[in-house]
């Protein structure tokens, strides 16, 4: 895969991003942490790298959501089960996502998984298309600009970064649904007491 970056640059790079936006199992943000360290070393450009994933994440999502819209509940339903996506588990998908669904479009980048299903999920079920844009454009922005930094300071360690990044990453994506559920928690209690 660092291959794929080195050999392609930018294409490489876009390609990745963009499949792994609609569900196919690529190795986008590993890709942008690549590309940047290139960028780190002189091989590509920082501006490029960082407007390049921030384009493909928001290009990949936005087809991930008109496959979502199109196919709908039966197209979730029939390919969930390879995931335990049982129909009752999409019920409350659908419950969590009328309540959260900005949360959760603004995140998913951080997140494996949800990164590669945020759209199709989004687009079943029924998330407005202004809504979804709007925070699928501020979580990707978020998204670029936090690994491309992370790789351009890197620069020539990548594969060092990239052993500790699979290692941690379980650990970095607790840290940032711990502290949702905890703005969360904070957010109720605050309407409870205004009440």
């Amino acid at each position: 895969m660092d291959t794929f970056v080195g050999d392609y640059g930018y294409l490489g790079l876009c390609v990745l991003v963009l499949v792994e936006g609609f569900g196919v199992p690529a190795p986008g943000q590993t890709a942008v942490v690549l590309a940047a360290g290139l960028a780190g070393s002189g091989q590509l450009s920082v501006t490029l790298v960082v407007l390049v994933a921030f384009a493909a994440a928001v290009a990949g999502d936005s087809i991930g959501y008109w496959i979502g819209r199109s196919g709908g509940r039966p197209l979730v339903l029939r390919y969930g089960r390879y995931v335990r996506l049982t129909e009752p588990r999409f019920r409350r998908v659908e419950r969590f996502m009328a309540r959260r669904g900005p949360f959760v479009v603004t995140i998913s980048r951080f997140v494996d998984g949800l990164r590669q299903l945020n759209g199709v999920v989004a687009g079943a079920t029924e998330m407005p298309w202004r809504q979804f844009a709007g925070f699928k454009v501020l979580g990707a922005a978020l998204w670029a600009a936090v690994w491309t930094a992370a790789g351009f300071l890197v620069g020539n360690h990548l594969p060092a970064l990239e052993a500790t990044l699979h290692r941690y990453q379980w650990w970095a994506a607790g840290v940032v649904v711990t502290a949702g559920v905890g703005w969360l928690v904070l957010h109720r209690r605050r309407r409870r007491l205004s009440r």
